[in-house]
């Protein structure tokens, strides 16, 4: 909730700009328009403790400079001053130092990333913080892996070494750190201090038990964890079985642990799960062969047992009750190789996405296709990195070289021209990782079709003229489906682009007349979209083999066809004044 106040007429049309933006802000925050002296001294009654008082930003009425004035981490004042900066046309004046160098905010990271946070008193903290962002010789340990810690890897500052393993750390003949970071969902009673730990939430706790078992077994049962060498902060749910729902203890963990989501399964949910440790007996009364390590792999989705089925007892002078745990750890942070497509864009080094970059400067493989992704994307490749172009290699001898990365737990980035998703032979490749149970994702990049309307400077859809556009090839070695030849898809007359069809242009040519396209529809034959030798020749469609054969245009030439190829008549509704758009619906 942001409550906004100023002090005159220039503050006021300032605070409706502002209001006006719907700026991102979650918390409780304060935005005063006026002299900074005179916010001070309004917010004296909001000073009592800095992990509780509220974001503080000051903009001075002329809109020059927004200033973070109380909370600037933990509140998050910086962010709201940045945004409201970029919503006034004015200046952040962030005085922070982490922010200023751009360090990481130690005090706000377990916040900002989802994990849970080592209790420090505020002394400790401090020191912690100071030691950082004074840039003592830290030591990171990293051992469980999620975005927020490939975020710290791919931003790590020049005073921290990373290590992958605690005993690694402690191995080290480096003995001159000042400071231990760690990020683990392991427990390490000796650590050097000062030290500052995270728990990535990445474990999940299955639970059974007998019937009626008291809520003071649930504080035994995570000391029992905790005696098992993990911390009862990185558990992300609890898990148990329909049966025992409205067990005390079930109910008695959900209070420990309020980030922890309790989920319920039913015994077929539960039966259809294999374990290591089926119980006759525990199918006999519950349906089920294994409650505790059932409903702990359920909730780990991909991810394995690390402790598992354990009976514990809780005694009391009345009675013994007996309950059961297991912990499995979610597959999805488990530190293993990963193979990521990457959309390269059409060609220019400058136009594959913000994320496909990050993944290719962090890459141990590149591996990228040759004859068709300019050489110059993998220039960002780290030190020691592994480059290669597949296009001497088939496809085994890919899939071989990528695995080879991969069963060494390392990161590869498999380069695919323009968009991965359009003509870019992935599919027998995630058939591969498929078979052999690899972790892979794709990053999506700028199709060439996309970079085309950008080169030709048209709108591909024109009001009232031509709202489709299909993307599609001439048949060639590879045959069409007969429903998708190009001469039924001209009948359209929709913009059409068409890939990989250059050295058939006269087929082509001779398909879009023939589908009723008028020989003098506009034409581009767009050669090398943003490579430096970048071409493009346009026309009427009478002319396209000649202009093609003429011009020695080969495999890299996207050909765009309609009447959309520059044209500008027709007006969008979006700037009919007699429009209205929805969200100004009822006003």
């Amino acid at each position: 909730m942001i409550h906004i106040e100023y002090i005159n007429e220039a503050g006021q049309k300032l605070a409706q700009l502002i209001e006006k933006e719907k700026l991102s802000f979650s918390g409780e925050a304060v935005i005063f328009i006026g002299a900074l002296g005179i916010c001070v001294r309004k917010i004296q009654e909001l000073i009592h403790d800095k992990y509780k008082d509220p974001a503080v930003v000051c903009v001075d009425s002329l809109g020059k400079y927004a200033i973070p004035v109380l909370s600037g981490h933990v509140g998050g004042a910086n962010e709201l001053a940045r945004q409201i900066a970029m919503v006034i046309g004015g200046e952040p004046i962030i005085t922070t130092q982490s922010d200023n160098e751009g360090l990481w905010a130690l005090d706000t990271l377990a916040r900002n990333n989802g994990w849970g946070l080592e209790k420090l008193s505020r002394q400790e903290m401090n020191q912690v913080i100071a030691l950082f962002v004074n840039k003592e010789r830290t030591a990171l340990v990293i051992e469980q892996e999620d975005e927020g810690t490939r975020q710290l890897v791919s931003t790590c500052p020049e005073h921290v070494t990373i290590f992958h393993c605690y005993q690694d750390y402690l191995q080290s003949e480096k003995s001159d750190f000042r400071l231990l970071i760690l990020v683990s969902p392991h427990i390490y009673a000796e650590k050097r201090k000062p030290s500052i730990q995270y728990f990535p939430r990445c474990l999940h706790l299955g639970v059974g038990c007998q019937k009626d078992v008291p809520a003071e077994a649930a504080s035994q049962l995570l000391g029992e964890i905790q005696s098992a060498g993990y911390a009862q902060e990185s558990i992300a749910s609890i898990g148990s079985i329909e049966l025992k729902k409205d067990e005390e203890m079930l109910a008695r963990l959900s209070e420990l642990m309020p980030w922890a989501r309790t989920q319920i399964f039913s015994a077929d949910e539960l039966e259809k799960i294999e374990i290591p440790h089926p119980n006759e007996k525990v199918f006999e009364v519950t349906g089920c062969h294994g409650v505790a390590e059932a409903s702990a792999l359920v909730c780990a989705e991909r991810g394995l047992l690390v402790v598992e089925k354990q009976k514990g007892c809780l005694v009391t002078e009345e009675t013994t009750d007996y309950y059961t745990f297991a912990l499995a750890q979610d597959g999805q942070v488990e530190k293993k190789g990963h193979v990521e497509i990457v959309g390269a864009g059409p060609g220019d080094p400058d136009l594959v996405s913000v994320r496909g970059r990050k993944w290719l400067e962090k890459a141990d493989l590149i591996l990228y296709a040759g004859s068709l992704v300019p050489r110059e994307l993998t220039y960002c490749a780290k030190k020691g990195a592994t480059v290669r172009s597949s296009a001497d290699l088939d496809l085994e001898e890919q899939f071989e070289l990528m695995k080879k990365f991969y069963d060494q737990g390392k990161l590869v980035v498999r380069l695919h021209t323009g968009d991965p998703c359009i003509y870019g032979a992935i599919q027998e490749q995630m058939a591969f990782f498929d078979e052999h149970g690899m972790d892979y994702h794709i990053t999506p990049g700028i199709s060439s079709f996309l970079a085309a309307a950008a080169e030709l400077r048209s709108q591909f859809t024109i009001p009232e003229k031509c709202q489709t556009i299909i993307l599609t090839r001439g048949e060639g070695r590879t045959p069409m489906p007969d429903k998708e030849q190009l001469n039924l898809l001209a009948s359209h007359q929709s913009t059409m682009c068409i890939f990989l069809s250059a050295s058939i242009a006269e087929k082509v040519q001779q398909q879009l007349l023939d589908g009723g396209y008028p020989p003098e529809t506009p034409v581009a034959a767009c050669y090398k979209l943003t490579w430096k030798d970048q071409r493009i020749y346009r026309g009427q469609l009478k002319d396209l083999t000649k202009i093609i054969i003429d011009n020695h245009l080969t495999l890299t030439t996207m050909i765009v066809v309609g009447e959309a190829i520059d044209n500008r008549h027709g007006l969008s509704k979006l700037y009919d004044k007699n429009f209205t758009h929805l969200f100004r619906k009822g006003k």
